[in-house]
């Protein structure tokens, strides 16, 4: 259905702007995605959101249209509303001309096939939305199977890890799981586990990663707890020149999952 909305303090309005909120992102079972480029990568992996607000007043592109057609024909409504009230949605001061609200989505460890990619990230109590959505759109560059999330990360449904990903928080599986939880899955059938750490002094390069291979990267402030080391097959470090003595977990991630696809990629 078709709608128009011209004022601040409609319900609707009210409604979708408090998705912003993990609490109420939760209680209604649904997020947030903005932008051209984001919403066509959903529609492309078959999402389509349940309600698509669109800036008034302008030519629309192809791809919008497109968008526009497939969200009413499956019942969706498109709402047509100011710039002003889009940055008020998205909380941004210049906000994209287009958003969408979609449904939240995730899998289990139980129905999650790891035989299906090579290689598959892992990211243990990350708090940093930016880090989270980064390792998203890695794992989509490189064909990574999905994102596990361990113990209490961040939120991978809010607006700014949404953002952050470019997308691929529709091309990538999510699972939400605690650490004996995942352990134990990942024990009874194939995996090699691979632990980014300060902890070792085994480089990157050196060992020979096995299919499917688990990427698994700490919190930023602290790393991996030395438990969580104990479990994995390998730990590995990046050589650091400079003073610095970590990289930036998301592109500690980047850089692993690059050596083992260049790997893969050579047998």
């Amino acid at each position: 259905m078709r709608k128009e909305i011209t004022g601040f303090s409609n319900p609707l309005v009210k409604r979708i702007r408090s998705l912003r909120d993990k609490k109420h992102r939760r209680r209604e079972g649904l997020f947030l995605a903005e932008g051209l480029r984001i919403l066509t990568e959903a529609r492309e992996a078959g999402f389509l959101p349940d309600m698509l607000f669109r800036a008034a007043g302008r030519d629309a592109h192809a791809l919008e249209i497109a968008l526009e057609g497939e969200v009413l024909a499956a019942g969706g409504d498109v709402i047509e509303t100011s710039a002003d009230i889009l940055g008020k949605l998205s909380g941004k001061e210049n906000p994209q001309t287009i958003l969408g609200v979609y449904k939240e989505f995730s899998t289990t460890l139980e129905t999650l096939d790891r035989k299906s990619a090579d290689i598959w990230l892992v990211a243990q109590a990350m708090r940093d939305p930016g880090n989270l959505g980064t390792m998203l759109r890695t794992g989509d560059a490189v064909g990574a199977g999905g994102l596990i999330l361990i113990d209490d990360c961040t939120d991978p449904f809010s607006v700014e890890a949404v953002r952050a990903s470019m997308g691929a928080i529709f091309t990538q599986k999510i699972v939400q799981c605690r650490w004996d939880e995942f352990i134990t899955w990942l024990r009874i059938g194939p995996g090699q586990l691979v632990g980014t750490s300060l902890q070792t002094e085994v480089d990157y390069q050196a060992p020979d990663y096995q299919r499917p291979c688990f990427i698994l990267t700490g919190n930023e402030a602290q790393g991996l707890p030395e438990t969580y080391e104990a479990e994995c097959d390998l730990l590995v470090k990046m050589p650091m020149r400079g003073k610095a003595d970590s990289l930036n977990a998301a592109v500690a991630t980047s850089v692993m999952a690059y050596e083992v696809l260049n790997q893969f990629r050579l047998r």
